[in-house]
């Protein structure tokens, strides 16, 4: 603090105010550091038919997630969040070691952008992309 003018002290101008968070940042954040990691096929449900419905809905205003948080899931605090994650693997991955990365990859990122203590990353794999499988993302009618 720092003494004012009339001889009382004033709170720095950091510290006038509060800040908080939407738990939809953090989803956001959370789902794109995810997705960086080597291994990661996708972000959400592993059904094919479940991942068409979120893209197609994903792409009409007033979706329910945008693309960038599909898949996660926080519990926004005041100085804490914690997050669920739901993941598709590609084929041949050590499973343990892509939920690592992105564990780690997700605390650094979220931690580092807003402040936030990253108590706890959950992370489900619900399935697992095989090779020879062809991406259910529907195509696009605009071209």
């Amino acid at each position: 603090m720092t003494e004012s003018a009339s001889g009382g002290y004033a709170k720095e101008p950091a510290d006038r105010g509060r800040t908080t968070i939407a738990d939809g940042v953090v989803e956001k954040i959370a789902g794109l550091a995810a997705r960086e990691v080597v291994g990661v096929h996708a972000m959400g449900s592993g059904s094919g038919l479940s991942r068409t419905f979120g893209a197609v809905r994903d792409r009409v205003p007033g979706g329910a997630k945008s693309a960038a948080a599909r898949g996660v899931k926080a519990e926004v605090g005041e100085v804490q969040t914690a997050l669920d994650l739901e993941i598709v693997v590609d084929y041949g991955v050590e499973i343990r070691e892509v939920a690592r990365s992105v564990r780690e990859n997700v605390i650094a990122a979220v931690e580092r952008m807003t402040g936030l203590e990253v108590v706890e990353v959950n992370i489900a794999v619900s399935d697992v992309k095989l090779p020879d499988e062809p991406d259910d993302e529907p195509e696009s009618r605009l071209q």
